[in-house]
């Protein structure tokens, strides 16, 4: 059977404005590779209300679960919690877990729990939430839908809490083959091989290097046997 499959939506003026570099996908992507979920899509947008809606309603339906970052936090333009409330037609407010896990949290620390940081115990009728052991404020899951902070320490912990309660599928294998040649002199050998082995991803990533062009040529499957397979085929065919 296919693996499950998901997509990341990236929430945030700061990512789009160049201001701030997105940390998150990257480590989504292995995290999900390795627990057999296969990233088929990630999108980036705004703090707009319409189109975090429209984005988590397509991505919700086209993918078994959807992964967002940022947008939780306590000031006016974090409102993905009210967005993904929009989107699945449920009412949102402070809850009593939510609140009582930051009232515990700024107690301990001797800060007061103010309407600001109250803004994140809103959670959307029906969800779930998402421990978050770095700041304490949670993320939620509502349908497929997973919630998680922007802060990639808070974003990577929240990841550690949601994949272990969902079913992942066969571990992506991965081996790479460097290959001193520009792409257009292997591009024939890489088409036939893909070809041949059509279960298979065969990527193509060149490189240069003190003036020589070369390539780092990536052979992914869940099938040990079918990548060795084709790696000894590439090698060979290429005269390495």
């Amino acid at each position: 059977m296919a693996n499950p499959t998901a997509a990341m939506l990236v929430i945030g003026d700061e990512i789009l404005s160049g201001r701030t570099r997105d940390a998150n996908m990257y480590f989504l992507a292995g995290e999900l590779t390795k627990h057999g979920i296969d990233l088929k899509e990630v999108r980036i947008v705004s703090d707009d209300e319409a189109a975090i809606i429209a984005a988590v309603t397509s991505l919700s339906d086209s993918c078994d679960h959807v992964f967002t970052s940022g947008g939780i936090g306590p000031t006016h333009d974090d409102i993905t919690a009210d967005c993904i409330s929009k989107a699945f037609d449920v009412h949102l407010d402070v809850r009593d877990d939510a609140r009582a896990l930051l009232q515990a949290h700024y107690d301990k620390s001797g800060q007061e729990l103010n309407a600001a940081r109250l803004r994140m115990a809103r959670i959307p009728d029906g969800a779930t939430l998402i421990d978050n052991p770095v700041s304490t404020a949670p993320g939620f899951t509502l349908r497929n839908v997973h919630v998680m902070a922007g802060v990639p320490s808070v974003f990577q912990a929240m990841v550690a809490s949601v994949l272990p309660t969902l079913t992942g599928g066969a571990p992506l294998l991965s081996q790479t083959l460097r290959v001193e040649r520009g792409e257009g002199d292997i591009a024939p050998i890489l088409t036939a091989v893909a070809e041949a082995f059509d279960d298979l991803s065969i990527g193509c990533y060149p490189f240069q290097h003190n003036g020589a062009f070369g390539a780092n040529v990536v052979v992914r499957g869940a099938d040990g046997a079918r990548v060795d397979a084709a790696m000894t085929q590439l090698a060979r065919d290429l005269g390495l």
